[in-house]
């Protein structure tokens, strides 16, 4: 009962524009805090109705398959083909018309800035939205596609517009990490300033060696996110967030084009063991750690969320899949970036009046096992609450797209949990060092909390 208070007081001190309070005022709130504590125990008291209000909803997140660049099914799709479909989907399978879309915001990566802007507004055009609608990119490295999603939600809470998409693409199978064209001289007297040029597989090694992460342990996480995403295959769990594509593939060798339908991960290992990840090379230092088998796939894929006011959805009559609670991006050292969403995620879970343990569930982006095993560690988290579908080792990580696809994934693994499952978090670390993460509610959870007691 005392935490269920504790957490209370941080968010009516959050809303607090000075802390210091009237008599009268202290009173109201501690009878608010007293009617907020019900027989639906502790996680009832998370007030959300007086400190949120009208907040930010999540009523569609779908994604494409991910599939393996250069090799796999996406290979011969050009970004606009691959972003295009995932567009269409969130307008048709919501029937919400395209022309009341605010903005619509696409994390993106390795391509020139201002081509793949182009790009991503010749797919919003193909899925059918009209010239009024306008589109940006936005970059943020490997958390490219959870900014997209931030920046909607901001822009949303702050009545730009009511309903805005973030979606996120990444074709690696045509661009790819370049080094910088004319390096600063100024550099080499900024120590950290020449790490943020290091190989990201290097700062994978140094997270192993600073942290003492083993190469059974990384190995075993891969092993580990190739189990869980294959099960989740096979049983189905994915159909529901992924988006076909039609298109096509070309044969390498004799140029012959097939049209195919791409709606399943292509990158997933279902017999990877630790036998056969033993024998493989390291394959950034000689005497490393890191491999191809306990790194994340370089990939292709797109994904994209629907948000809006809780008021719209409710006046348009569209399920209501997610509520966005916070977002936090920190700065770490860039010699680890790696660790990132150890610095990133308490921020994010104590900026949404939480604490660790009443986080139901991660999504940790696995970009190297090395980071991905520290991390859990580090927080002390339940390994059975952490990627349970496998992670960017077995699916893939199509950098500017991973936000967009976590969201998705992460929002229907708690919609088939239930009432079991009411918090998760997002979360990945970013080149040149940093970290993202974000807290996001299952999305009925407050109409279940409504039933157990009178809501205000």
């Amino acid at each position: 009962m005392e935490k269920a208070l504790n957490r209370q007081r941080v968010l009516l001190h959050h809303l607090r524009p000075n802390s210091s309070l009237s008599s009268a005022t202290q009173t109201h709130e501690s009878s608010a805090l007293s009617a907020s504590i019900c027989a639906a125990g502790n996680s009832a008291a998370y007030h959300r109705t007086a400190a949120f209000g009208d907040d930010i909803v999540i009523v569609a997140a779908y994604r494409t398959a991910i599939c393996k660049a250069k090799r796999g099914g996406f290979k011969d799709t050009l970004a606009d083909d691959l972003l295009a479909p995932v567009l269409k989907a969130v307008i048709e399978r919501t029937n919400l018309n395209p022309s009341e879309v605010g903005d619509i915001v696409v994390g993106t990566v390795l391509a020139p800035g201002s081509l793949r802007a182009i790009e991503c507004r010749m797919a919003a055009f193909y899925a059918g939205f009209p010239d009024t609608v306008p589109i940006r990119t936005v970059n943020r490295q490997c958390s490219s596609g959870l900014q997209a999603v931030a920046d909607v939600a901001a822009f949303i809470k702050a009545g730009y517009y009511d309903i805005g998409i973030a979606a996120g693409v990444e074709c690696m199978t045509v661009d790819s990490i370049g080094s910088v064209r004319t390096l600063n001289p100024k550099a080499e007297a900024f120590a950290q300033a020449r790490d943020c040029l290091l190989p990201m597989g290097v700062t994978s090694e140094n997270v192993a060696r600073r942290y003492g992460v083993t190469r059974q342990e990384q190995d075993q996480a891969a092993v580990e996110s190739h189990r869980r995403a294959a099960a989740a295959t096979a049983s189905g769990k994915f159909k529901d967030e992924i988006v076909p594509v039609s298109t096509k593939v070309v044969d390498p060798k004799t140029g012959e084009e097939r049209r195919v339908t791409i709606s399943v991960d292509d990158g997933i290992r279902p017999n990877a063991n630790m036998t056969d990840l033993a024998k493989l090379k390291p394959a950034f230092k000689s005497d490393g750690t890191t491999t191809a088998g306990n790194a994340s796939q370089v990939s292709d894929g797109a994904g994209a969320v629907l948000l809006m006011k809780r008021s719209v959805a409710i006046q348009k009559g569209l399920p209501i899949i997610g509520v966005f609670r916070s977002f936090a991006a920190v700065g770490v050292d860039p010699a680890v970036m790696g660790i990132g969403p150890a610095a990133a995620i308490p921020v994010a879970v104590k900026s949404a009046g939480l604490e660790l343990g009443d986080i139901d569930l991660f999504e940790i982006n696995e970009a190297f096992a090395s980071q991905y095993v520290y991390c859990q560690k580090k927080l002390e988290l339940d390994s059975e609450k952490v990627n349970v579908n496998g992670g960017a080792i077995a699916l893939g990580h199509p950098l500017g797209a991973t936000g967009a696809r976590c969201v998705a994934t992460l929002l229907n693994e708690m919609k088939r949990r239930g009432k079991d499952c009411r918090f998760g978090v997002i979360s990945m670390c970013i080149g040149s060092g940093m970290g993202a993460a974000a807290v996001l509610e299952r999305g009925d959870t407050v109409d279940e909390l409504c039933n157990a007691r009178t809501c205000s």
